[in-house]
């Protein structure tokens, strides 16, 4: 690569509660810029608290995940900046051939992008799901450049109380939308699979999952007594043992972290060199 600039806007949507979401991304984005040679610059926003919101001055946005529900926001302010934000986006995308805009929505602005959409079914889960996982890719998602050099199925954190299920398909395709990844198949449970990666179009992309989840931080996490005693009860603790024991794999979530988000990075000052 060639050194470049990249402007990337970072909005948290935690609400103010305690996380090691941010603290992930902003590390990617430090490790990106300095092994790839890019002068690149961020600048963080704390939408849901402090209602701020990113102009369209920035190449690429990441918004983070964040507690509470995604139904409970709606007619909210932060919440119709954040859609007018996206609005913007497709607006700029649409009409400039040559540089184009990409957004990165994780969990909670995933959640959040399939209701304004209205591609699938916002849901509350039954339980939550915390801890390492597998996703599967679909046959689109394995065809995608976010998810070049990934395995199929890949582990993941998965951190969340809520879905989005029951996919309308009518409505992706007349957003031209693809569903790139779902959950894992569990053959004992009659419950929906809920949808784990969507590309909206194709500057902005969205996973329920945590790219930027990192060992250090998923140990800070699973070592929280709280954590540990909801793992326990729910699924044992050999699984316990085995998820902390797992974190520093490097065909697990050390493999997804050093190739989601970054691919996404790269796309966009892919297209900036091409400008």
């Amino acid at each position: 690569m060639n050194k470049k600039d990249l402007k990337v806007a970072v909005i948290d949507m935690n609400n103010g509660a305690a996380n090691q979401g941010m603290r992930g991304i902003q590390e990617i984005l430090l490790r990106f810029g300095k092994e790839n040679h890019i002068n690149l610059s961020f600048d963080l926003f704390d939408l849901r608290q402090k209602g701020e919101i990113p102009g369209l001055e920035y190449d690429a946005y990441i918004s983070s995940g964040g507690p509470g529900s995604p139904l409970e926001s709606e007619g909210e302010k932060w919440e119709n900046d954040f859609y007018n934000l996206l609005d913007q986006i497709e607006a700029f995308n649409q009409g400039s051939e040559m540089e184009k805009k990409y957004a990165f929505l994780i969990c909670h602005s995933f959640q959040l992008a399939c209701k304004k959409y209205k591609l699938g079914n916002v849901t509350e889960r039954r339980s939550n799901a915390f801890g390492i996982f597998p996703i599967t890719l679909t046959e689109e998602g394995e065809q995608d450049e976010i998810f070049k050099g990934i395995t199929n199925p890949f582990f993941s954190v998965d951190s969340r109380d809520w879905q989005v299920i029951e996919p309308d398909f009518d409505a992706f395709e007349r957003k031209g939308a693809k569903l790139l990844a779902i959950e894992k198949e569990r053959k004992h449970v009659d419950l929906e699979r809920c949808m784990m990666s969507i590309r909206f179009s194709n500057e902005i992309i969205g996973t329920q999952f945590h790219p930027e989840a990192d060992p250090v931080g998923m140990k800070m996490y699973l070592l929280q007594e709280e954590k540990k005693k909801a793992i326990v009860d729910l699924h044992g603790e050999q699984k316990y043992l085995d998820m902390l024991n797992s974190l520093d794999d490097p065909a697990r979530i050390v493999l997804t972290q050093s190739i989601i988000l970054p691919n996404f990075l790269k796309q966009a000052i892919g297209t900036l060199q091409e400008v």
